[in-house]
């Protein structure tokens, strides 16, 4: 069994709905167990500024898969949903991203562990803190509280 950690983000519709449902999915997996769960965040948009805010959260689990089939599972959830990639840091329904895979380094066109860009997100470092504020970065060597701490970029990341 390996630790895990996923980002879950949405902007469509009924938010707090689509996390949940998301969530539900999730519970659902027999080789998924949640452990830990943020509180909701509300966030502005990274990118196109013209779309509605997002909430996102962050879970810790505990699977059974590997990190190529969880990401492909994630995938499958956005799918079951209506997730459609239209664009880049567009508007979604749900955004599951695999953040963190126990100690994992991953560059893979279909999966990069660590996420490439959450140290760079205060969306994500805010809910993952709140769960794993001691958890290390596998390649930067820093806690997430650490990369929270350090973090420059100052959009607006508030409880929901």
């Amino acid at each position: 069994m390996s630790i895990a950690y996923i980002g879950l983000g949405s902007n469509l519709n009924d938010r707090t709905k689509n996390l949940n449902e998301a969530i539900n999915m999730i519970e659902e997996a027999s080789e998924i167990k949640i452990l830990k769960r943020s509180r909701v965040y509300q966030t502005e948009p990274v990118g196109p500024k013209d779309q509605p805010d997002f909430l996102n959260m962050a879970l810790e689990i505990e699977t059974a898969l590997s990190s190529l089939d969880l990401i492909d599972f994630l995938q499958g959830v956005e799918r079951k949903m209506g997730r459609q990639r239209k664009k880049k840091w567009g508007p979604r329904n749900i955004d599951l991203d695999l953040l963190l895979y126990g100690d994992q380094v991953k560059n893979m066109a279909k999966l990069t562990l660590p996420h490439p860009r959450m140290h760079l997100r205060k969306f994500v470092l805010m809910p993952l803190a709140e769960i794993a504020k001691d958890r290390v970065h596998p390649t930067l060597k820093k806690t997430v509280a650490k990369l929270l701490e350090d973090l420059k970029e100052d959009s607006k990341v508030e409880l929901f």
